[in-house]
């Protein structure tokens, strides 16, 4: 700690932000990232656990908000639904922009590393889902939505790609193989690096019917390699997205998944072509990793300015 000037602790709930807030509290300036994980969805759906952190919070995880510099959302709508969850909750939220960076490399020979790691999908046109296997994630309604799209859309494949912690991939088999689409679904797991990118470019879109995302990077992701996106009002940059016209957006419920399959294979190839351009320039304009740095850098800055304390 004593090497640097400012500290950025990411995420809360584990040791890691009480651990560094006893290191830094009273000697450098320190923010921290939430990352979602105020969401009221959490209390509404898993209240057990809200009770343990009700214990938590107010001698173990509130200080370290209390006291940072800046407590840091990448939405308005995160800002706002933070202090819904638990009491007391006086700190100084910020905005601040997140995403991540664009590939680089090869998009022809990341396919095929892809490919390689999905061997099913060569061949066919599909949409990609690519978080991790949990009921958060609408992994359900997108297996019902598209059941219920399959027989109109015979070419159509579904790569479902992400790790599957918590045994929910079983259970999901089941269901698509009641719902007759079980060889039209295809799970490759974890993907990273090239063989993730060759799956964003492979795709014919991305789609993501989560109940709860305060940012979605893989959202972002699926932006900088110029593929629109099908997300659920429930992911926090879905106004970003309307705004710039990169994708679709519905409600996180099987009518509204449904719904945004059917609107994207209405669209005509002209319209698909056009909002990929959109998908890419919402990414050059939102959600560049850099932007965030320079964000964040600013708010020390200002804290340098205000105090005069000098950087070493």
């Amino acid at each position: 700690m004593g090497r640097y000037d400012a500290v950025v602790i990411n995420g809360i709930w584990q040791y890691n932000s009480f651990a560094a807030w006893r290191a830094v509290r009273n000697k450098v300036p320190y923010a921290v990232f939430i990352h979602g994980a105020l969401d009221p969805w959490f209390q509404k759906t898993y209240p057990l656990k809200h009770l343990k952190k009700v214990l938590y919070w107010r001698p173990f995880q509130y200080p370290v908000l209390r006291d940072a510099l800046a407590v840091l959302f990448t939405t308005q709508t995160e800002k706002e639904q933070g202090i819904v969850s638990f009491r007391p909750n006086k700190w100084n939220g910020v905005v601040v922009p997140y995403g991540t960076n664009r590939p680089g490399g090869d998009p022809e020979a990341q396919k095929e590393i892809f490919f390689a790691a999905c061997p099913e999908a060569r061949n066919h046109r599909f949409l990609l889902f690519m978080a991790r296997i949990h009921e958060k994630k609408g992994c359900d309604l997108l297996i019902e939505a598209f059941s219920r799209i399959a027989s109109a859309e015979p070419e159509l494949h579904l790569v479902m790609a992400g790790p599957d912690q918590v045994g929910l991939k079983a259970t999901l088999e089941k269901q698509a193989q009641r719902a007759g689409v079980a060889d039209r679904i295809h799970w490759p797991g974890l993907l990273q690096k090239d063989a993730k990118w060759g799956a964003f470019y492979a795709s014919e879109a991305f789609i993501l019917p989560s109940h709860q995302e305060n940012f979605g990077i893989s959202v972002a992701e699926a932006l900088a390699c110029g593929k629109p996106v099908l997300i659920t009002d429930k992911v926090n940059i879905w106004q970003d997205v309307v705004a710039d016209g990169a994708g679709m957006v519905e409600a996180d419920t099987v009518e509204g998944t449904h719904s945004l399959l059917r609107k994207w294979l209405a669209l005509p190839d002209d319209q698909r072509e056009e909002m990929a351009k959109r998908a890419s320039a919402c990414f050059t304009a939102r959600y560049s990793m850099g932007g965030a740095a320079v964000a964040i850098g600013k708010i020390f800055e200002q804290y340098v300015a205000a105090t005069g304390r000098k950087a070493r």
